[in-house]
């Protein structure tokens, strides 16, 4: 059994990271995940001892983190709760919607925009109190005694560091003792012990202002994912006996009418009955030109539309609606750590006891070796704790991934983790289906050779192709099959029934009729053979239609998918990209996927296949990669999502795919463009770079600034200046994750 829930109060990476790990340890918790970024706990347990391993969840938050709340996201975690159990007046804005009152419900982002805001302007009052009060100390050193100097370099002290005091001292009594609150504490305490009163007023001070900076950096990125994901429908619009009646989309069923004025969200997936717009699908494709929509088309939850009104049929429930899984994808996307997140995690854990074991050593041994005074190495080790405190790697990782995954967003990529952000940037195979990936899926007539000889096109109104057609249509106008449907959209018009009698089925090979009293066969040419019926070989890629009329041979009509406007751009791209190989799996003939590769410059191309064949050889291909290389598939239809899932990752075609696609799969494209699986390496290789990045740098800057305490090169100033400077730079390096411009 898996919930959700909101952790609010939770401002520290570290600490979210030890509460992690914490609550994984409990007995009974199958998995913990806590995605820091969205403030986001993922419990999941047996269901029978749920409410026992819930408490001890509770227990262990009020424990280590008392200022932390707990609050459940029901349902499946796809959205919160917006149950309004109290009287309040009601309207459509975002602060009644997800009332924070609500039983259930959590706080809305109005709310956590004025806590950020309140706490910038707290923060902003001390730190510029501290200094006015540390610079007149400075300047009145001189002129004040010695008590006087010190009540007044406590007063700062106390007045920038009361909270971190204050944290530290309950975290030593809770057993958590190795944490930047500590280290901090035990630093600047030991300045003052040491006589050190302004260092130790300094240190606080400029820990503080890192302190400020990184929880902008993170607010800022919160309300740049908030207003990317800025596409929950508020209310919807429904028709009930002619009257317009206006609630919350969680309550719309399938089958209801809603009504979408010009300027208002579409709140649930559906198709239009009545009404012609434009709508504004950016937010979930990230596509700047409106799409035109007219009756009996399909229009997507999440879009807006700008002009007509429309009068829209409910396909789908909310909870299964494209804005819920898009919210659910994204939301959900950081509780699925990469690697190099794992990594700094651990490295933390350990990291921090170790130098805090450095810094004893430090104080203690070179005195008693005789190689100086117990005041100079006592303020050398205390230095180096300033320096020791991970918070730039911890806060700056996940920061990171989480601009990658909101700067796909953006461009209509849905990437369901930092794991398959950091997949995507060693992808060297990328394997394809080929119809409604590679090509349109959309069955159509590209040419008539009428037994005359010759190729005649359809659209061109010749008498003997639309001779040909007819005969098609007729024989064909039972069949719901998309090939049968391409042949009468391209007669252009419902052929009279009443002429048509005996339809007969050949599984596999085709159909036959009799048309105004004439036998007349349409199919493949083993139903040609069958009958004895010379039919020659169409030198065309596609699927073939051989007709005969008793027993006569008439001709043949082609029928082809059409290939996607960017699919050979997207081939192009992926192999600049540093692509090994490009494969096409598929079940259609093997004419027609050799045509295709031609076609698009593919490496391989198999045809003919199952969908278990599709794994068999998706495996062959895994066998083959290198063994730090993925290998991605990409697919659009149900048979896909075993494939899907067997790939290192797998690509849906969200717009058009199947719900079991885009279940199976890690990354989802909004706008069934192949090309945009370029734009997602491309994005993320950017994003592994400023990790990489962010870790080199800030290890390589405390490496130094240690060994240059440790050896009474570097002074407490200097260190946590260095400290905080580490960690303003990563963090900011980590927001231009979020900032995607054309790639």
């Amino acid at each position: 059994m898996k919930k959700y829930y909101h952790l609010e109060g939770l401002d520290c990476a570290n600490c979210a990271a030890e509460l992690e790990r914490a609550i994984g340890g409990l007995e009974q918790v199958s998995s913990a995940s806590i995605n820091f970024m969205a403030k986001r706990l993922v419990l999941e347990a047996p269901e029978e001892q749920y409410e026992a391993v819930l408490e001890r969840t509770r227990a262990t938050i009020a424990e280590l983190e008392p200022g932390v709340e707990l609050t459940e996201e029901t349902g499946d975690g796809k959205r919160r709760a917006k149950q309004h159990t109290h009287d309040h007046d009601h309207c459509d804005c975002q602060e009644c919607y997800e009332c924070s009152a609500c039983e259930g419900g959590g706080s809305s982002p109005a709310d956590s925009g004025e806590r950020d805001r309140a706490y910038l302007r707290e923060q902003i009052i001390r730190i510029v109190g501290c200094a006015v009060i540390l610079v007149a100390a400075m300047f009145m050193r001189d002129e004040m005694s010695f008590l006087s100097e010190l009540l007044m370099y406590l007063i700062a002290y106390l007045f920038i560091g009361y909270d971190i005091l204050w944290k530290a001292l309950r975290g030593i009594f809770r057993g958590k003792v190795f944490d930047e609150n500590f280290l901090m504490s035990i630093a600047t305490a030991g300045a003052f012990v040491i006589g050190e009163y302004p260092e130790g007023v300094a240190v606080m001070l400029f820990y503080q202002i890192g302190e400020l900076f990184q929880h902008y950096a993170v607010s800022r990125s919160r309300r740049s994912i908030a207003g990317l994901m800025d596409i929950r429908p508020d209310y919807a619009n429904v028709l009930v006996d002619g009257e317009i009646v206006t609630g919350a989309p969680e309550d719309v069923e399938i089958g209801d009418v809603m009504v979408v004025k010009a300027g208002e969200k579409i709140p649930l997936d559906g198709v239009v009955i009545e009404g012609n717009s434009t709508v504004d699908t950016s937010a979930l494709t990230g596509e700047s030109l409106p799409r035109e929509v007219k009756e009996q088309d399909e229009v997507l939850s999440g879009c807006i539309n700008l002009t007509g009104l429309l009068h829209i049929r409910v396909t789908r429930e909310f909870g299964e609606s494209t804005v819920s899984k898009i919210l659910d994808l994204v939301e959900n996307a950081g509780s699925k750590k990469a690697s190099a997140e794992n990594f700094i995690t651990k490295f933390a854990r350990y990291y921090t006891p170790i130098v805090v074991g450095l810094a004893v050593l430090l104080a203690v041994i070179p005195p008693l070796a005789g190689l100086g005074t117990w005041g100079e190495w006592v303020y050398r080790a205390l230095s180096f704790l300033v320096v020791s405190c991970p918070c730039a790697l911890v806060i700056s990782i996940p920061l990171g991934f989480f601009g990658g995954i909101g700067g796909a967003s953006r461009r209509g990529v849905l990437i369901k983790g930092g794991n398959y952000l950091e997949a995507l940037a060693r992808t060297e195979v990328v394997v394809f289906d080929k119809t409604g990936t590679l090509t349109e899926g959309k069955f159509a007539v590209s040419a008539v050779y009428p037994a005359g000889g010759g190729r005649l096109d359809p659209a061109q109104n010749d008498p003997a192709a639309a001779s040909l057609l007819e005969r098609a249509a007729c024989a064909e106008v039972y069949s719901n099959h998309p090939i049968s449907q391409s042949i009468r959209a391209a007669y252009g018009k419902q052929p009279d029934e009443t002429r048509v009698t005996d339809v007969t089925e050949a599984g596999g090979h085709g159909v036959s009729a009799q048309v105004d009293g004439k036998l007349v066969l349409a199919g493949n040419r083993r139903l040609m053979a069958e009958h004895k019926i010379d039919a020659p070989e169409i030198p065309e890629a596609g699927t073939v239609v051989y007709l005969a009329e008793e027993g006569r041979y008439l001709g043949a009509i082609v029928i082809a998918d059409r290939v996607k406007p960017d699919a050979k751009r997207a081939i192009a791209d992926l192999k600049a990209a540093g692509v090994k190989k490009t494969v096409m799996l598929t079940g259609d003939a093997d004419a027609v996927a050799q045509a295709v590769a031609r076609e698009l410059g593919l490496d391989e191309a198999h045809a003919e296949l199952l969908p278990g064949d599709k794994v068999d050889q998706v495996e062959r291909l895994l066998d083959g990669k290198s063994a730090k290389g993925k290998l991605a598939f990409v697919g659009d239809g149900i048979n896909d999502a075993p494939v899907l899932a067997r790939a290192d990752i797998g690509i849906a075609m969200g717009a058009l795919g199947s719900d079991a696609a885009i279940e199976a799969a890690d990354v989802v494209l909004m706008t069934d463009e192949p090309s945009r699986i370029a734009t997602a390496m491309r994005i993320s290789r950017r994003t592994l770079r400023i990790v990489k990045q962010n870790i080199v740098f800030a290890l390589l800057v405390k490496v130094a600034v240690l060994v240059l305490v440790a050896f009474g090169l570097s002074t407490m100033w200097e260190a946590v200046f260095a400290d905080v400077g580490v960690s303003v730079i990563a963090i900011l390096n980590s927001m231009r994750a979020l900032r995607v411009k054309k790639l």
